[in-house]
């Protein structure tokens, strides 16, 4: 598809023209990757807040680790890539790969330590107080070391394997992720004689151990003790030593799809090689561990010294989240009841002819999702007058009551059709699984579309009414997940009108028949139109602005990347369109330069839940015009991806939306306010206004009924 590219830029504002500004001037974008790791300090400021809950502040913390995890494997593999390739891939901020890699460091040192400090020095020992406690080997007694030694024994000792470094036995291939040790050994016979020992911790051992006869949650660490009773794995040699260390691998999947015979399984077999066979990208390691050690084992993985990362804490702390399990509610967020809307609130009869008379807008996770999206594919699925099923699939997650619904209805007669994305980046092996159950169950499974990836998020169900077909439809924001949509918030859009049910019958013709010449009337989809629409979206904008109408863009967003609309964006605000984005993660759009971006004022939220929504709302004087969508503004969503947007037919609830978003923009404790030199700054409430979370206030709606 043709992209834009205009040079310079001008634009009438009042009969007056602009200054001639060079929208290209990398200093107008900020670098994405950069972007991407401003995201995790805000997540990491919010869990060094005191006002959460302990084992909240905990949660936070791991998904900052978790979040490196991937900013690792996916974002900083690739720029290695390049750098070996030799092929840079021009950014519009034109920072080479090196550079990238250079920053990306500087930046996490000083993220790492501070991380490290709230874990160690302020939310574990605070957690020790509550009676929640992490203790150390060495502290034991010696009763607990005799249940601990029992346990390596009977538990431990029979799924460990053991190696030694020596001609005969190279440097292994460590699993991605995993926590090895590595043993500093002398031999018992020959003092003269040193050797290195490897271990890694299988992942089907617990981690935390329970320490038993405690009347508080204590814990020990399962590779303390395995370090503690290394010399029954290591017969003959003196361990001198033992140090922790992780090896991260490169997470992309190198798949030819044009050349797969059986897609299916050779992204199971990417995924095995993803684990195991994949260039090392990150080497983090015990701060102890002795130069030399750390060279050999860093010069073994093909690593450089930029890529090894020390740590003081321990190794894969997302282990601690299950702590968030154990019952003490006092430290964890205070449980809350969703709304069940009255349109749901009934039989099967009830919920369709509801949807017969009005569409539904939901709000998750405010909004159930059980009782809205489930519920009404699982009476769909026993439903006699329902004879067909449509989904697609992108990550569903573990027990899915969604696949059991889908396994039901095919298993009743009904014509069942799922289109699973087996490329969804971590998903694969779920969904391999769920692919396969469902092929069982006698669902019709189609694998995607060639080249692409399917990330919208639309549901449709046919039920004969009168002699005639309805179709019932359902368009999210987010996925098919139960277990994300108490989580992540999301729109999702329940309608029974005639137009977006064909156009959605059109999708899925497209999605499982190739269709390359579509037409919709009410949807616009990615890779054909969505680009380019929202292009124009802004373009009429700033062309309305220019004549003397008053214009403004709102859009909640969770990323925003791609050149040509932060270059429309750009032109619109030089024309006069106030322009309000509220993007959670990467934003490449620099606001706030004068004469450029001056009139576009960028916020994130962080909070509770993680904010997931997409929406936008164009105004030109009295028109207004709302969309909900399941792509960011990203090229690989515009270009490369499958995706929809959903104009909002029905004037009520585009109204709600509009509202939904003026409660977010009116929060003040949890949005940070991006500044022009790449800060997030926290909104702090103007003179006399009351603080406000956004978030709050949905939870404090559904509260009151």
């Amino acid at each position: 598809m043709k992209r834009t590219r205009t040079k310079r830029n001008s634009v009438s504002v009042n009969g007056r023209a602009t200054d001639t500004v060079d929208l290209h001037d990398p200093s107008l974008y900020f670098n994405r990757e950069l972007s991407a790791l401003d995201f995790q300090e805000e997540v990491l400021e919010e869990a060094l807040d005191p006002t959460h809950p302990l084992l909240e502040r905990l949660k936070l913390l791991c998904i900052v680790a978790s979040n490196l995890d991937e900013f690792f494997m996916v974002r900083v593999a690739a720029l290695k890539e390049q750098i070996e390739a030799g092929i840079v891939e021009p950014t519009p901020d034109r920072t080479s790969p090196q550079e990238q890699l250079r920053r990306i460091r500087q930046r996490l040192l000083d993220l790492y330590a501070r991380h490290e400090r709230a874990l160690l020095d302020d939310v574990l020992p605070k957690l020790a107080a509550e009676g929640i406690r992490i203790v150390s080997y060495r502290h034991l007694s010696a009763a607990e070391r005799a249940h601990f030694e029992q346990y390596f024994a009977s538990d431990v000792f029979p799924v460990l394997t053991p190696l030694i470094l020596d001609p005969g036995h190279p440097f292994p291939r460590l699993l991605n992720r995993s926590i090895n040790i590595a043993f500093v050994l002398r031999s018992l016979q020959d003092r003269s004689e040193r050797a290195v020992g490897v271990l890694q911790l299988p992942p089907v051992l617990p981690r935390l151990l329970r320490i038993p006869d405690r009347s508080e949650y204590a814990f020990v660490l399962l590779e303390e003790v395995v370090q503690a009773h290394a010399d029954i794995l290591y017969g003959g040699w003196e361990i001198r030593d033992s140090y922790c260390f992780r090896v991260t691998r490169d997470a992309e999947l190198e798949i030819a799809e044009d050349e797969a015979e059986d897609l299916l399984s050779e992204i199971a077999e990417q995924t095995r090689m993803r684990n195991w066979g994949a260039d090392a990208v990150r080497l983090e390691v015990d701060a102890e561990m002795p130069a030399g050690l750390r060279n050999l084992i860093m010069q073994s993985l093909g690593l450089e010294r930029d890529d090894v990362y020390e740590l003081r804490r321990p190794m894969n702390i997302s282990d601690l989240l299950v702590l968030l399990k154990l019952d003490v509610r006092q430290l964890k967020d205070p449980p809350f009841t969703t709304r069940i809307p009255p349109e749901f609130a009934g039989d099967a009869a009830h919920v369709f002819a509801q949807l017969r008379q009005r569409d539904v807008l939901v709000h998750h996770p405010f909004d159930s999702f059980s009782n809205t999206v489930v519920k009404l594919l699982r009476i769909a699925a026993t439903d006699p007058a329902v004879v067909a099923i449509k989904i697609i699939l992108y990550r569903t997650g573990g027990d899915s009551p969604v696949i059991e619904a889908l396994k039901t209805a095919a298993m009743n007669g009904k014509s069942v059709t799922a289109v699973v994305e087996l490329k969804a980046r971590f998903d694969e092996e779920n969904n391999i699984v769920w692919a396969r159950q469902l092929e069982q169950a006698g669902v019709h499974v189609i694998y995607g579309v060639l080249g692409l990836k399917v990330h919208a998020k639309a549901l449709m169900i046919v039920r004969r009414e009168s002699n005639t077909l309805r179709t019932y439809v359902h368009l999210a924001t987010g996925n098919y997940n139960q277990t994300t949509a108490r989580v992540y918030t999301d729109f999702g859009y329940f309608t029974a009108r005639e137009t977006i049910g064909r156009d959605v019958a059109t999708l899925f013709n497209m999605l499982t028949a190739n269709a390359r010449q579509i037409r919709t009337e009410t949807l616009v989809l990615a890779p054909m139109d969505l680009g380019r629409t929202i292009l124009t979206l802004i373009e009429e904008a700033t062309k309305a602005c220019g004549e003397g109408v008053r214009c403004r863009i709102s859009a909640k967003l969770n990323a925003l990347v791609d050149p040509d609309v932060i270059r429309a964006l750009y032109r619109a605000s030089i024309a006069g369109v106030e322009i309000r984005l509220l993007v959670r993660g990467i934003c490449c759009l620099r606001p706030g330069v004068p004469n450029v971006s001056d009139r576009i004022e960028v916020r994130s939220i962080v909070g509770r839940f993680l904010e997931h929504s997409r929406m936008i709302v164009v105004e030109q004087g009295d028109v207004r015009r709302v969309f909900i969508s399941s792509a960011d503004w990203m090229p690989r969503n515009f270009y490369r991806r499958v995706e929809l947007m959903l104009e909002v037919p029905d004037d009520e609830l585009a109204r709600q939306l509009c509202e939904i978003f003026e409660v977010y923009w009116r929060d003040t404790v949890k949005a940070r306010v991006l500044q022009p030199d790449g800060r997030r700054i926290r909104r702090q409430p103007a003179e006399g206004e009351t603080p406000f979370i956004a978030q709050n206030y949905f939870l404090d709606r559904i509260r009151r009924g």
